[in-house]
């Protein structure tokens, strides 16, 4: 079991929370001084997305991801930068005539959800291993074996780390079938998402199967969403992984209490100091995880 526990703050992702917490960063300006304040509350890494500034809703504009990492650059921080790649994959289609794609699409290919990546070269980026049934109704999430070979052996090219995303045990297996293939250096990189309506649910058990799944020498995280975030902390570094918290997959420190990103940062660190381990800083995550330097 690793002792020194990486902290992310997933900072606020692209679902439709805006309205309903004041918290949740919108502005590159607002996601910048996030990461600043989950840093300094202990997260060794910063999950960014980006949102249109005027709707609110997720975006996948290079300039704002360009504004946003500057910005955090500008203040001297050392902390590790992963942004996601996996805007670009929704699908809502017509239940009338499904071949005909509605409002709320945003599908692209595989390489044109990665010109921020290419500009920016973080650290990390995500891959979100598989397509699913994005929650109810008619919204599905698209992530082709095709798409995904095509995006890991570009990632791979720029040198930058890739998270696995994993919604559930079909995504393991193929990101396990793309390190085999040559797709992923050393040390992979897996994240298993829990409790995503309709991917894997939050079940303990499940949780330790998928661990089970990983090949040897992963690095791996685990996190799930709303009441079951702070929960899964405790879960997650008991089986020896990384953890995530965040407002990008819960808006509560508690019933009924709103919370910031640097107030579950702040809740994770004292669930993972209680447990008698300790949190790693940027430069042991960027260790462990086989990051350059910065």
């Amino acid at each position: 079991m690793a002792n020194d526990v990486i902290i992310t703050a997933a900072l606020t992702g692209a679902a439709d929370t805006t309205g309903k917490s004041e918290f949740v960063p919108v502005s590159p300006e607002q996601i910048a001084r996030d990461a600043v304040a989950a840093h300094e509350a202990g997260a060794a890494v910063v999950h960014i997305h980006v949102r249109n500034v005027e709707t609110g809703q997720g975006s996948r504009a290079v300039a704002l991801y360009r504004e946003v990492v500057e910005r955090i650059k500008e203040t001297g921080i050392d902390v590790v930068i992963n942004l996601t790649a996996g805007m670009g994959g929704d699908l809502v289609i017509d239940q009338e005539d499904p071949l005909k794609p509605v409002d709320g699409t945003d599908l692209v290919g595989g390489l044109e959800r990665l010109p921020h990546v290419e500009e920016l070269l973080p650290d990390i980026c995500t891959i979100d291993c598989g397509s699913l049934n994005f929650g109810d109704g008619s919204q599905l999430y698209i992530s082709t074996p095709d798409m995904l070979r095509a995006g890991a052996k570009r990632i791979q090219e720029l040198g930058v780390r890739p998270e696995l995303e994993i919604f559930d045990t079909g995504n393991l297996w193929f990101a396990n079938k793309m390190i085999d293939e040559g797709l992923i250096d050393a040390p992979p990189l897996f994240q298993l998402c829990s409790g995503i309506p309709w991917g894997a649910p939050p079940n303990p058990a499940l949780l330790q199967a998928m661990v089970g799944m990983l090949p040897a020498g992963a690095n791996w995280a685990s996190f799930a969403l709303g009441r079951d975030q702070l929960r899964w902390v405790g879960l997650t570094a008991a089986l020896g992984g990384n953890v995530r918290v965040g407002l990008e997959d819960n808006l509560y420190l508690r019933k009924g209490v709103k919370a910031s990103n640097a107030q579950l940062v702040e809740r994770a660190v004292t669930i993972v100091e209680g447990m008698g381990m300790s949190v790693a800083s940027p430069a042991q995550a960027r260790e462990q995880l086989g990051l350059a330097a910065r």
